[in-house]
């Protein structure tokens, strides 16, 4: 006996080792390295290809929470992220490479996990099968999921250019985390005067952008969270300054002033050779990058190593197809998981990896599946994604405001977001002693 999973993303990757880890054999799918999509640049698996940064890591907030919920479930993908962050302030940011790596290699040493290097164009029924292929999901695949199972909707994702170190301009820049927290020196910091904020803008503004291929470039849909920093300035003069750009909670020690706005640098690797310019997801053509980023003082000799990118992200009308357990209503054997199901962000991605992999595990044992409490951030994402009463489904990310409202609302922010996360944990903890989780 054995169980398909498809596609050796983050979701993917996951769902394999929760699977191996129960002694039951995988057949992953990965069509790397024969085919890769416009976004894929390594041919390893659970490759990070927008930003490096897994978001909070404090447990007293949503993307925190999640990822200690995993750490809980025994997560194959949070103890490679731990053996390799890199400085982010308050962040949980990893060496992509160095991740990729550790993701690659756990997968390849299991003896209960075949890989097999090809392109899947229709969902196989000789087994229970997880289909992770996730929001770059190819073509043929994509056509036949649409075929039969109707609607597959579309938004459009970006990445954030990363530069050399070496060629960031010390002289105009300075290390700090907003309002001091990490080590200090987490971030590097590009300020820049009112002036200098003026002409980068209508820079920005005005740049030409690459072409969006094979869906209506007029009206694409954006996720918010990838919103471009190009489309994100027309929205205002000083958007930018309340976003990405925004200077609150730093000062510059060169003159002891808030600057006008500070575009940040955040580690891209462990030796810190490069930085990604956090919040700089973009589409313009390459030659247009160099030129308006280059506007920024401590940027103007930048080596950019690699150029932002938008791509397509593809996921599944989930409220009318899946169950809270991420399988097919209509078919038990057939699970979906990671951002083609409609949850957003990496380490959500993963999460629903987790859930689907132990639930395969119980369908080809002929048990019941698990659905966790809604009360835990993992299982209010599966609720979410499930919840047909939803008409209009867009992606969605770990947040408070989809766990069930506390009996006891504290009405300090931060003891409220405590008081979540400590009811969490204590649902999901009682949940997997109770049906005694493999963990």
């Amino acid at each position: 006996m054995y169980i398909n999973v498809i596609g050796a993303g983050l979701a993917g990757c996951e769902a394999a080792m929760q699977i191996a880890s129960r002694k039951i054999k995988v057949k992953l799918f990965e069509m790397k390295p024969k085919k890769k999509t416009p976004a894929h640049h390594s041919d390893l698996f659970g490759e990070l290809v927008c930003s490096n940064s897994l978001k909070a890591a404090r447990v007293e907030s949503a993307a925190g929470l999640l990822k200690e919920e995993m750490r809980h479930m025994n997560s194959f993908l949070m103890k490679c992220a731990d053996k390799c962050r890199v400085p982010a302030g308050g962040a949980l940011a990893v060496d992509r490479e160095i991740f990729s790596q550790l993701v690659t290699d756990g997968i390849r040493n299991n003896s209960y996990i075949e890989i097999i290097n090809e392109e899947i164009t229709e969902i196989p029924n000789d087994a229970v099968t997880i289909v992770a292929s996730g929001p770059l999901t190819s073509d043929l695949l994509a056509a036949s999921v649409q075929s039969r199972f109707g609607e597959s909707l579309s938004f459009f994702d970006a990445a954030a250019p990363i530069v050399t170190a070496d060629s960031i301009d010390m002289d105009y820049a300075f290390c700090a985390s907003r309002y001091g927290k990490g080590d200090g020196d987490d971030y590097i910091n590009c300020p820049m005067n009112k002036e200098e904020y003026e002409v980068f803008y209508e820079s920005l503004i005005s740049a030409e952008r690459a072409p969006l291929h094979d869906f209506d470039v007029n009206n694409p849909k954006v996720y918010e969270g990838c919103m471009p920093v190009e489309v994100m300035a027309q929205r205002g003069h000083d958007t930018l300054r309340f976003g990405p750009m925004k200077p609150v909670g730093l000062t510059n020690p060169k003159d002891g002033h808030r600057p006008w706005a500070v575009l940040q640098l955040r580690k891209e690797n462990a030796s810190g050779s490069m930085y990604n310019l956090v919040g700089f997801q973009t589409n313009l053509k390459f030659g247009e990058q160099k030129r308006v980023f280059s506007l920024i003082p401590a940027l103007h000799n930048a080596d950019f190593v690699r150029y932002g990118v938008m791509h397509r992200n593809t996921f599944i009308c989930s409220p009318k197809l899946l169950s809270p357990d991420y399988s097919l209503r209509e078919n038990k054997k057939l699970f979906f998981a990671g951002q083609i199901t409609g949850v957003e962000g990496y380490m959500e991605s993963a999460s629903s990896g987790i859930l689907a992999g132990i639930n395969a595990c119980r369908v080809l044992n002929d048990e019941a599946t698990l659905v966790l409490p809604n009360e835990t951030m993992i299982g209010s994402l599966a609720g979410y994604i499930s919840d047909n009463t939803i008409e209009k489904f867009q992606p969605m990310g770990a947040n408070l405001g989809i766990l069930p409202a506390l009996e006891k609302r504290p009405r300090d922010k931060k003891e409220r977001a405590a008081a979540y996360a400590e009811r969490s944990l204590r649902f999901l903890d009682k949940f997997i002693t109770d049906n005694k989780i493999e963990v």
